[in-house]
């Protein structure tokens, strides 16, 4: 049964409905959506996922990342963002881009550009709102930890579960740079050597963690996936 979103989530969900049918409307033919999307563990930040509807799949991986993945991530994992999560803005909009002009991952703006959140409503309360833009085929294509990486592809490749593999290691991907770029939020003048430690520490853990628990509960006789697990 789907988790009921906090307060913040259904009030800018009922604010998104209820705008002017012509900017509605503006809206839809241009192709735009959003998708909101909760941490588990919090009311806030809410996520705002602004995408466009050639590509729903790729705001659900987002959205699980956020609302499913987050939660089975080792606790000292979470506790390394409890303090930025509790600082961050209330509102957080995320635009997913196929790519950037500068071929970065992501960047956190200084100022809010996405139409309907870009000035303050009373269905915000007084929940501020911050924005970044993640680049997805970038991300796609991205080895965040190169040898990890290599290493665990190349152990999952004659398995079964190989696609599975790669979408868990997409969403930690994804989470991990929507953490990264929400540190940024926080704390402006973090050296960047500091947040990018931060957040590449939280995927190659969370990596690891996913893979121990997929190797404690398979079986290696039926699925080949893990197979060479530990031969190396």
């Amino acid at each position: 049964m789907p988790r009921e979103h906090p307060p913040l989530a259904q009030a800018v969900e009922s604010y998104l409905a209820s705008r002017p049918r012509a900017a509605r409307w503006l809206e839809w033919l241009a192709g735009r959506r959003y998708r909101l999307a909760t941490f588990p563990d919090r009311a806030q930040p809410v996520v705002v996922i602004a995408h466009r509807t050639r590509y729903p799949a790729r705001a659900g991986l987002v959205a699980r990342a956020i609302e499913q993945d987050w939660a089975e991530t080792p606790p000292h994992c979470r506790d390394a963002y409890e303090e930025i999560l509790q600082q961050a803005p209330g509102l957080v909009v995320v635009q997913l881009r196929r790519r950037n002009v500068c071929g970065c991952l992501g960047h956190r703006h200084v100022v809010v550009k996405e139409a309907p959140f870009a000035e303050a409503h009373d269905a915000f309360g007084d929940a501020a709102v911050g924005e970044m833009d993640i680049a997805f085929d970038r991300v796609e294509s991205w080895l965040a930890q190169p040898l990890l990486d290599i290493a665990l592809d190349t152990q999952f490749i004659a398995g079964s579960r190989r696609r599975e593999f790669h979408d868990q290691q997409m969403r930690f991907r994804l989470l991990s740079i929507l953490l990264h770029e929400t540190h940024h939020m926080v704390s402006p003048q973090a050296m960047e050597d500091v947040v990018r430690g931060r957040s590449l520490t939280f995927y190659r853990e969370a990596m690891a963690h996913y893979v121990e628990m997929a190797r404690a509960t398979l079986s290696f006789t039926i699925d080949r996936s893990f197979s060479r697990l530990g031969k190396e």
